[in-house]
């Protein structure tokens, strides 16, 4: 079986401006910090769809918006309580007028935002949805990236 040579397509938006696009979905990523800096299972969740599917860093991947909100209330009031972050965009890229791909860093900070990690320790995949003129998350993927020794 052969497979004939193609050339990949760039598949990415440029028929509307994605201005206030942007800072809508820089504000999904910073509910999600503040999240979880305040352990604030409510509004980790508040941005998935209904039928989000999520990866976290551990590798269990957990179906549907209730269930990340209760993953996020476990985690929250237990091994990450006293855990804190910041989050950064690495890129937002939109593939559809309506679909936007995110990448975020994940740093740990103390409790008053100063960086313990200089390096990222994780990175993140969001694949976001606009739905009736908002922003949805319907998958995310994290992934720790290993430290150098």
């Amino acid at each position: 079986m052969s497979t004939a040579a193609a050339t990949a397509p760039v598949i990415e938006d440029t028929t509307v401006d994605h201005t206030a696009d942007i800072a809508a979905i820089t504000q999904v990523i910073a509910n999600a910090q503040r999240a979880f800096n305040t352990n604030d299972a409510e509004l980790m969740a508040a941005d998935y769809a209904a039928n989000a599917s999520a990866g976290n860093a551990v590798g269990m991947v957990m179906h549907g918006a209730d269930t990340v909100r209760a993953a996020s209330e476990a985690g929250l009031a237990g091994f990450l309580k006293d855990q804190f972050v910041r989050y950064d965009i690495a890129d937002i890229t939109f593939p559809r007028p309506d679909v936007a791909l995110v990448h975020k860093l994940a740093r740990e900070t103390t409790a008053t935002g100063e960086l313990v990690d200089q390096d990222p320790a994780m990175v993140a995949l969001y694949v976001l949805v606009k739905e009736n003129g908002r922003w949805w998350t319907i998958a995310r993927h994290n992934t720790p990236i290993p430290r150098a020794d």
